[in-house]
């Protein structure tokens, strides 16, 4: 039995994609579980994953709401990098803004049943497509922070969806049709020239392939909040979602946090 607060896995990309968690600063291959049954026991306690405090409530992904408030990794600039300021030398923490967002930062195209655009930072490649659960990618643009590349995101939303069908992409809904360096070009004259002097002239497509026995054709989401103890055969696993034989799935990062045991 292994006794762990669950966090975002760990994935290292190759011919599938590699899934772990960190446990006691060695790396357990959650792959290695797919085809058994698992179980997850949750006790009711929940650690906050910035300062560690046992919180009630998780805000975001993990925090107590001190955190949520407070802290540079919930800010709204997360979620909306045109919002960001940390080229401006503000932010929650200066700190860590200049060392986070004041970076060079990626405006991606990304393939599943449609094309999704998307902002990460450089180092974040491949991992921010794999834990979308995105077919294949394409970077689009390279812009020296977080607010440049926001900006060129916020332009591109007429063109393209921001966030990801879940559901759809459990299921492994495709939409094999997609040319993504052809969206990428038919773009490039479309857009202001303060925008398309970020463009990238790198034009390789990621291929993601993830470890996955069987999609469900139906998918049920479930939450420890509402199911202590969740038990079932692992299919799959894809993004940050673990997939169960009966369709079941859960939102590993939504649960970061979360103390549970887990028995395979």
């Amino acid at each position: 039995m292994i006794e762990l607060n669950l966090n975002k896995m760990h994935t290292e990309i190759g011919a599938e994609i590699l899934y772990s968690f960190k446990h006691n600063d060695q790396y357990i291959i959650i792959n290695d579980w797919i085809g058994k049954k698992i179980t997850l026991r949750f006790d009711g306690k929940i650690n906050c994953s910035k300062c560690g405090k046992i919180t009630k409530n998780s805000f975001g992904e993990g925090f107590c709401y001190t955190c949520f408030i407070s802290a540079p990794e919930a800010a709204e600039c997360i979620i909306r990098p045109e919002l960001c300021k940390a080229h401006l030398g503000e932010g929650r923490d200066v700190l860590w803004e200049e060392e986070h967002h004041n970076q060079p930062h990626v405006v991606y195209l990304a393939a599943s049943d449609i094309v999704k655009v998307g902002v990460t930072r450089t180092t974040q490649i491949p991992t921010r497509w794999i834990d979308q659960g995105a077919s294949s990618a394409i970077v689009l643009a390279v812009t020296p922070n977080r607010y440049e590349a926001g900006k060129l995101e916020v332009a591109l939303k007429s063109e393209f969806a921001d966030k990801t069908n879940w559901r759809k992409m459990l299921s492994n809904v495709l939409d094999e049709t997609i040319d993504l360096e052809e969206e990428k070009w038919s773009l490039h004259e479309r857009l202001p020239s303060d925008l398309t002097e970020f463009f990238s002239e790198d034009d390789t497509i990621w291929s993601l392939n993830f470890p996955v026995q069987q999609y469900p054709t139906k998918v049920t989401s479930v939450s420890f909040d509402k199911f202590p103890e969740i038990a079932g055969v692992l299919k799959g696993i894809k993004g940050q979602y673990f997939l169960f034989e009966d369709g079941r799935v859960l939102n590993i990062r939504k649960h970061t946090g979360y103390l549970v045991q887990i028995e395979v």
